[in-house]
């Protein structure tokens, strides 16, 4: 998994991150409207681990993998999860 958006974008709806995305890898859910959503994901298949979503992130909630804070670890999975179920 690169890049992980963690518990402080819960109820944020700016969306910069997906707006600099290159390859369109953050969605509030697969196929998602975003006229709707609580939190953003990022698609660890889509995602090319540019880092550009990282930077524009108002509440800092997006991390490299191995770099998310104890605190919001879970979230790896969370991520992980949303696209992947199974």
């Amino acid at each position: 998994m690169p890049y992980v958006i963690t518990e402080p974008c819960i109820g944020h709806k700016d969306a910069s991150c997906h707006d600099v995305c290159p390859v369109d890898a953050i969605q509030p859910a697969p196929g998602g409207d975003f006229d709707k959503y609580d939190q953003l994901y990022i698609d660890p298949v889509a995602c090319i681990d540019c880092g550009a979503c990282e930077p524009v992130c108002p509440v800092e909630a997006i991390f490299f993998d191995a770099d998310v804070p104890e605190e919001w670890q879970s979230w790896v999975a969370v991520n992980k999860n949303f696209f992947d179920p199974a």
